[in-house]
């Protein structure tokens, strides 16, 4: 991105939104906070005309609310929810939310949701959908006027929908539990019947197997590429041969991850 990021707070009352926009003043000075709205009709009107790359949304709103707004604008920004109910905030995160913000906002909270949307800027915002349907009124079942006509076949149920990609894990470091953005780790390393999750902070401790974690991820982002670890693609910088094996050069520049022999067509067309 060329030019600073901008972004647009939705949030009716005042107190937190000033809080809001010095904390992000103070921790990201690059950021233009272009408006600010205090109801959901005012916010989306903004949004549409303003075309932020960023959006703080409090949940409740009147009128409009957050999640109403939400849907409204998917693919326009990056939403991030603004909730004083945890619920709901981890909810928003596990569906694929760029973040969450608890009220009252915390400045190191502030501080990792701030290095999270830039990194994420490079990337169109997330797909919300999943998670807004959860909160949306149940679809109507049409009434069955057709019963006794043979012209009309019954209607079939629904298949079921897969289930959605992890977005988010539990994972503890020393005597910490931590929440980790999945897209954050750059792979994962099996460590007996537990799972070692590696990210630019450090690493963490997964409590299951790498092949149960394996059946949970996005299978076109993470690829298995040794019996013992698998990769996030968006994190592999380039994959060499050395002496009629190959590896996978991460990102950070330093990282190598050996590519078994099984595993290494994968790569052959890329």
């Amino acid at each position: 991105m060329t030019r600073n990021p901008r972004a647009i707070l939705i949030e009716d009352e005042a107190l937190p939104r000033q809080r809001l926009r010095e904390g992000l003043a103070s921790l990201w000075p690059q950021l233009e906070v272009v408006a600010e709205a205090e109801d959901g009709e005012r916010g989306l009107a903004l949004v549409l005309e303003l075309r932020p790359d960023i959006v703080f949304v409090d949940i409740r709103l009147p009128g409009l609310d957050g999640v109403q707004l939400a849907r409204r604008i998917k693919g326009f920004a990056h939403v991030i929810f603004v909730t004083a109910y945890d619920a709901h905030a981890i909810a928003a995160f596990d569906q694929g939310a760029v973040d969450y913000l608890l009220k009252p906002v915390a400045t190191e909270r502030l501080r990792e949701t701030v290095q999270r949307l830039q990194q994420r800027l490079q990337w169109p915002p997330a797909e919300l959908a999943r998670w807004l349907q959860q909160w949306a009124p149940p679809p109507l079942v049409a009434a069955a006027a057709s019963q006794g006509s043979p012209d009309v076949p019954p209607a079939r149920a629904p298949a079921p929908a897969p289930a959605a990609p992890l977005r988010w894990l539990q994972a503890s470091q020393g005597e910490r539990l931590h929440v980790l953005m999945v897209a954050d780790v750059s792979h994962f390393r099996s460590d007996n019947k537990y799972t070692c999750a590696v990210t630019a902070e450090g690493e963490f401790l997964l409590r299951l197997s790498l092949r149960e974690l394996l059946a949970q991820l996005d299978g076109e982002q993470f690829w298995q590429i040794h019996r013992a670890i698998v990769v996030n693609l968006a994190q592999v910088a380039r994959v060499e041969r050395r002496l009629g094996g190959m590896e996978a050069l991460l990102k950070d520049g330093r990282t190598r991850l050996p590519v078994s022999q099984s595993f290494q067509p994968r790569f052959k067309p890329m």
